[in-house]
């Protein structure tokens, strides 16, 4: 297989793909079967909407084979904008290929090119292998925990 990386921003072409990884990434990582209205809803909305945020693709041989979504957050103690890191999948068929690593070298470049002073991505505590990942790229644990409360759906 020929593996030279492409990286560039999706385009709502991408959608029925990034639709696809994602699903299958919310199986593998949390055993967690996505409704197909809602994350199609939701994939459709950042792509038509880059105020959401947006995502990059990785291109192997022609095929889509990874994906990274960024999202922000303004930070007013730093006077900047954190790029949130969400949404990471690669293709079973290109992994340790060094997918992740282009798509997180292209992100960090961008958000350097544009003043964003920090990457974030959070990562479930059992996944040892993806914490690894993140910390060779110069990634590491910080000091604060991540605390949520899901809120009831609007009618």
């Amino acid at each position: 297989m020929n593996s030279e990386i492409s990286i560039r921003r999706a385009t709502p072409r991408d959608a029925e793909t990034i639709i696809a990884f994602n699903t299958a990434m919310a199986w593998e990582t949390e055993k967690l079967a996505l409704s197909a209205d809602l994350i199609t809803s939701g994939v459709r909305a950042v792509l038509e909407d880059e105020g959401k945020g947006f995502y990059f693709v990785a291109k192997v041989a022609g095929k889509i084979a990874g994906q990274m979504m960024i999202t922000f957050e303004w930070s007013d103690w730093r006077n900047g904008m954190i790029w949130w890191i969400q949404s990471v999948y690669v293709a079973p068929e290109f992994r340790r290929l060094g997918v992740f690593k282009a798509i997180y070298q292209h992100v960090r470049e961008a958000s350097i090119q544009r003043g964003v002073v920090a990457l974030r991505l959070y990562v479930e505590r059992e996944n040892e292998n993806a914490r690894k990942t993140y910390q060779s790229l110069g990634m590491h644990l910080s000091h604060y925990l991540l605390m949520e409360e899901f809120l009831p759906k609007r009618r």
